[in-house]
Formats: C-alpha cells, structure tokens, sequence
C-alpha cells in the first residue's frame, strides 16, 4: 500500500491534469472542432482565436435563431445548423463538476473546516490541493482523494479522446489457461482479453457475444490470484501504475508493460463479468 507521501504525490498530478484538462471540454461541446490537443500533437499551428471567436458567436447565433423557430412553430428547423451540443461531453462536464463539489465539501467536513465558497471547478480544485498536506494525515481520506480525482481526470481525458490504459499482469486466465489476464487501471478490474475465452456456464455471454470478457473487480482479486498463480498484490500495483505525467516530462512506466486498450487484441466493450471456477457462483452484470 502506497504511503502518504506517495499518495499525496499521486493525487497531486491527478489534481493538475485536472486543471489542465478540464477547461477543454467546454471547447469540444460544439461539434466540427478538432480535439484541443490534435493540433498540438500532429504539429499543426494552433487554430487563430479569431476565427475561433468567429466560430463561438456563429453557432450562439444559430442556436438563438433555431430555438426561436422552434418555440414560434413547435418542430426545429430541418437544414438549419444549430449545431447541437455532444452528450456525451455534456454527461462528463456535469460529472466532473459534481464529483469535485461533493469532493471539496467532503474533505472540508471531514477536516472540521468551515463550508467551502461556490466556486468554479478550477478554483475548487486549486483549494483542494492546498489541503492535501492535512489529508495525508488520514490514510483513508488520502486514498479517497486519490482515487476520486484519479477517476475524474481519466473521464476527461477519455472524453477529450485519450485511449484506456492496459497493464500486463501474471498469471493465468482460470477460464482458458491464457496468459491474458491484463489489468484496466481506469475500471480497477482484471480481466481476459482473450477472444476465446470460453468458460463452463452456458448461459455466460462469451459463448455467443464476441465483445464479451471474463472480468473480476477488486473484490475478487484475490480468488483470482489464488486459481491464476498470481499474486493479489500485483494486481493493486498494476492499478498505480498509470500517472499523468508532471508538466514537461515524459511518462514512463517501469514496472508492467502498458499500452491502449486498442492496441490489445480482443479488448474490445466488456459486457459482463464472471467469477473464476473456485468460487461460489458466477455472477454476470455490466462492467
């Protein structure tokens, strides 16, 4: 288990790929843009903020326009670009807002502090991190924090277009005997990438959905361990390994080989997860 020190450390990166991260999802809400980082990576000039102030008051104007058709004649207008908002950034941007109020109010009550400000999710996060030497004094409020803006960040970079991180672990799959078993830090579950991985419940999804992998969450780990020849312990380090990167560094990762959940074979959507043979049951349910 990771030491204050170490925790603290962790949830301070997480905190700043937070700020880093976060403002940008408001950029990627209206459709037709590249990703805030695709320009930096594939070495294109940045994109002029007056066209981009440009872009802004044209889609306010459109939308204006369009909710006025529709609120005059009941049905939006068909062939009039009100370029709609993206869901699925809109669901992420509420979450993160959120999960960092209930955050910052919780580490206040649990600290005897008085009730924090409103305020917006960067400076709520900034607040946050000047806290972070009185939360190492709880383990288990440490561990909280850490793993709250861990999540956070993972969603928001997954949401700005950042592949899931997959760490290779030991052991064997209970099912099919193959060395497949891969940690997925941003689920904290282990589970089978192999696409023929079939185990004995008929009823299971893996005998005939081709997108379904055998999968066992924390709790499990250590049944796991026990009938994979692994160790448990393995399998929680696995979960630490993946940290975004402190500003002007590159990261690395010494301990377990890690890569894209795309670049895994047969890691496609989980659909389900199934207990390993030496337990009581299987159990299914989405992952």
């Amino acid at each position: 288990m990771p030491d204050a020190t170490a925790t603290a450390r962790d949830t301070a990166l997480w905190i700043t790929a937070l700020l880093r991260d976060f403002p940008e999802l408001s950029r990627e809400l209206a459709p037709g843009r590249p990703s805030p980082g695709a320009s930096t990576r594939s070495g294109a000039a940045p994109e002029d903020p007056r066209r981009r102030a440009a872009q802004d008051a044209l889609v306010r104007r459109e939308r204006r326009e369009a909710l006025l058709m529709e609120q005059r004649h009941g049905t939006p207008v068909l062939g009039h670009s009100a370029a709609p908002l993206r869901l699925h950034v809109s669901d992420a941007i509420r979450d993160i807002t959120d999960g960092v109020t209930e955050l910052d109010e919780a580490v206040h009550a649990k600290l005897s502090l008085p009730r924090p400000r409103r305020t917006p999710v960067p400076q709520r996060l900034r607040r946050l991190a000047g806290l972070l030497d009185a939360v190492a004094d709880d383990p288990v409020l440490a561990r909280h924090v850490r793993d709250e803006t861990r999540r956070m960040a993972r969603r928001c970079a997954r949401t700005l277009g950042d592949t899931e991180s997959v760490v290779r672990v030991a052991g064997r799959c209970p099912w099919c005997d193959s060395v497949s078993l891969r940690a997925f830090p941003d689920r904290r579950a282990v589970l089978c990438v192999n696409p023929a991985c079939r185990c004995t419940d008929e009823e299971c999804g893996c005998h005939d959905d081709p997108a379904y992998r055998h999968l066992w969450p924390e709790e499990q780990w250590q049944t796991l361990a026990g009938v994979a020849g692994a160790d448990a312990a393995e399998f929680g380090s696995a979960m630490e390994t993946v940290l975004p990167a402190p500003p002007g560094t590159t990261r690395t990762n010494s301990t377990s080989s890690t890569s894209s959940a795309t670049g895994v074979p047969g890691s496609g959507p989980v659909s389900g997860q199934l207990t390993p043979p030496s337990t009581a049951g299987n159990s299914r349910g989405p992952a």
